[in-house]
């Protein structure tokens, strides 16, 4: 895991346990950052500080490298990724790209000149989403919509979850993995995956190609509505995150399709804050 990293950042890493690496921002001649344990210090050559002074740095040279080596070594093969703004790696981390759009017809065509890049690292957590399957799906599975601010854990409790649903239902799990990420460790043994396509795509393919009885999927959007409705009218139930904080921002459209909202807690990665249901009553926490 990795691999695409500058070879300097690469050695500051072998003196921090990886596992408790949950995010790199590295910027052109900026001090290196990284989420450690859920906050963001400076990378040193022996690992993290608080002092910037001490942090490495990266030339534009090595951001750009590091995005040619992270599309593995072409980046025409990520095109379609670049053109949203990331690319994912070979083992699921996640690469997001700061730098100039170019435009062909009103459309983006590309991103050029690297100047920073923000590689999110995904982690196997096992049994990290038991409490909220107890608590929401071991009587029968609902439609959940699990939610906090970027960066809190939701991807890795959905990969989880996946498994967890897997082993106890027996059910058949589609994954919609619109970035990768979701699939990039191991998941159930009834779960197939659908990498990269967008959900109307994805879903629609999905139900007709692999008749699942549960999908999962990530970071929807409320143009994403059209197709989680299709799919619930079908029987199909759908396990999902999204960019919501607080239950009072949840968008209309949502409170309609979903049974169960899981928010998480704000100040600690992956922890449960309150379970509501549709109506807004506080179910757990």
């Amino acid at each position: 895991m990795l691999e695409f990293l500058p070879e300097n950042i690469k050695d500051a890493l072998r003196y921090v346990n990886q596992k408790k690496v949950y995010e790199l921002r590295l910027r052109a001649d900026k001090p290196a950052k990284i989420n450690y344990e859920g906050s963001f210090v400076y990378l040193s050559s022996y690992g993290v500080t608080d002092n910037p002074q001490k942090a490495l740095r990266c030339s534009v040279d090595d951001i750009t490298e590091c995005v040619f080596q992270g599309g593995n070594r072409s980046v025409y093969s990520v095109e379609e990724q670049i053109k949203q703004g990331f690319i994912t790696a070979e083992n699921g981390e996640r690469i997001g790209i700061a730098g100039e759009y170019v435009y062909e017809r009103g459309q983006p065509l590309t991103i050029r000149k690297y100047s920073s890049v923000c590689i999110r690292v995904p982690h196997e957590i096992i049994g990290c989403a038991t409490e909220i399957y107890q608590c929401c799906m071991s009587d029968k599975v609902k439609n959940l919509l699990l939610m906090s601010s970027p960066g809190l854990g939701k991807t890795t409790l959905l990969r989880d979850l996946s498994r967890i649903l897997s082993e106890k239902t027996n059910n058949n799990i589609l994954i919609c993995d619109e970035r990768g990420e979701i699939s990039a460790l191991s998941v159930g043994d009834s779960c197939d995956v659908l990498k990269y396509a967008d959900k109307a795509t994805a879903f629609e393919a999905g139900i007709r190609a692999m008749r699942p009885d549960i999908i999962v999927t990530d970071e929807l959007s409320v143009r994403d509505c059209a197709a989680i409705q299709q799919a619930i009218v079908a029987g199909v139930h759908v396990v999902a995150s999204a960019h919501f904080s607080d239950f009072s921002n949840v968008d209309a459209p949502f409170l309609k399709l979903f049974e169960r909202f899981v928010l998480l807690d704000e100040n600690t990665i992956g922890k449960i804050r309150v379970i509501y249901d549709r109506e807004g009553r506080a179910l757990y926490g």
